[in-house]
């Protein structure tokens, strides 16, 4: 996928040792398809070269408003016509102060301030010192930022280039690309709640080991993100897995398949929305063992007994508020054959609107999937693809049938 195809994106340095972030940043969205103009203050050619930027972003780097490149000399208007978004990164306390004052001395801050401001929105992602960032006139021109209809991207915390240890560092990269790719998609879900349980669970048999699945959680980790970027408070409940929490979602974890239900009760009765992606283990030891489980030089196994766990989504789709149609439940199945017999059973087992089907072994743990959207109308076939773009898919369907049953 290429997320921003067909974007132009207007990159603005100013002066910050988190330029050199820039042009990783700048990497990575040529990659995702943009293309990249930068436009550096004077300030942040100190920190990199313009010709770094030029090299990564393959066009050339404009810094004067006097360019004579420009037939009309006029870059602060040809550029900010130009843009789907100008994005500022690193963005200093001082240009923070330049933008909220409407200054305009040199060409980016001139050509933020010339920008159509309803068709060229304005995404900043601050970089500063932990005391600089605090500082109650940082504040004030942050809140006046926002309310001028800029979007802040907020800052990370850490260890900073002077040594000191707190927030106000430059997002990572990788963070950025996501807040930006999540700004240009469509807000299908806008002023929802959304709760997801992703992953597997995990049924202790002594404090060693224990019965549980193949499931990686990226697909419910997928669908976690793709909600958020359609506008949805999202909260992600998700079993033992090792993959990093999407942008912007609240994450609860979890291990037992007891755990899960009693974190989603916790969460569903402010919900809209509930997204049942975990492979829940059926069935748990009756008793765990307080010491591992050790061979006795026998050969002899030891018994097990096992007892049910409870229905997760079952319980949520029983709840008054999902048979009302005010709490839209959609349900998931892996099977390992007849995939299209078990998903329609089980959806009318469960007594839910929309059930997502697919082959367990075939999807565990990789990146794309294919998938089977079965409701009361018959089933759907969405092919393979990676896993995010089917998330997509399906928030879009969830969005598309939310009207009926409201």
């Amino acid at each position: 996928m290429n997320d921003l195809a067909g974007k132009h994106i207007v990159l603005g340095l100013t002066g910050g040792i988190a330029c050199y972030k820039s042009a990783e940043l700048t990497r990575l969205l040529v990659k995702e398809g943009a293309t990249v103009q930068v436009v550096m203050t004077e300030a942040s050619e100190q920190f990199i070269t313009p010709v770094t930027m030029q090299a990564l972003s393959g066009r050339p780097v404009h810094s004067s408003q006097w360019d004579a490149r420009e037939p009309n000399n006029m870059p602060h208007i040809n550029l900010s016509r130009q843009a789907d978004a100008i994005l500022i990164a690193p963005c200093s306390a001082d240009f923070i102060a330049r933008l909220v004052q409407g200054r305009s001395d040199e060409l980016l801050s001139l050509l933020c301030l010339a920008r159509p401001i309803d068709k060229v929105p304005l995404l900043v992602a601050p970089a500063m010192n932990r005391e600089m960032w605090a500082h109650p006139a940082t504040q004030r021109n942050m809140e006046q930022l926002a309310e001028d209809g800029a979007r802040i991207l907020g800052v990370g915390s850490g260890l900073q280039a002077c040594g000191e240890t707190g927030d106000g560092r430059m997002l990572e990269p990788q963070q950025i690309l996501e807040d930006l790719v999540t700004f240009f998609q469509p807000k299908l879900l806008a002023g929802k709640r959304v709760v997801v349980t992703a992953g597997p669970t995990f049924e202790a048999l002594d404090p060693i080991r224990g019965i549980t699945n193949h499931s990686s959680g990226k697909m419910g980790f997928a669908i976690a993100r793709a909600a958020h970027e359609a506008g949805a408070e999202v909260t992600l409940v998700s079993g033992p897995v090792s993959l990093q929490t999407p942008r912007g979602v609240l994450r609860v974890d979890v291990k037992s398949a007891r755990d899960m239900l009693a974190a989603t009760l916790a969460e569903v009765p402010a919900a809209d929305i509930f997204v049942a992606t975990a492979a829940v283990a059926d069935w748990r030891p009756a008793t765990s063992a307080e010491q591992k489980i050790k061979k006795d030089g026998t050969g002899a196994a030891p018994t097990v007994a096992f007892t049910e766990n409870p229905d997760i989504l079952a319980t949520v789709a029983k709840d008054e508020r999902a048979k009302s149609g005010r709490l839209f439940c959609v349900g998931f199945a892996a099977e390992s054959h007849d995939l299209a017999n078990h998903a329609k059973a089980k959806r009318e087992r469960k007594g839910i609107p929309l059930l997502v089907g697919n082959i367990g072994p075939l999807t565990f743990g990789q990146d794309d999937n294919q998938m089977m959207l079965v409701d009361a109308n018959g089933v759907q076939e969405l092919p393979r693809a990676p896993k995010l773009e089917l998330a997509r898919k399906l928030v879009g369907e969830i969005a598309r049938r939310l009207p009926a049953q409201r």
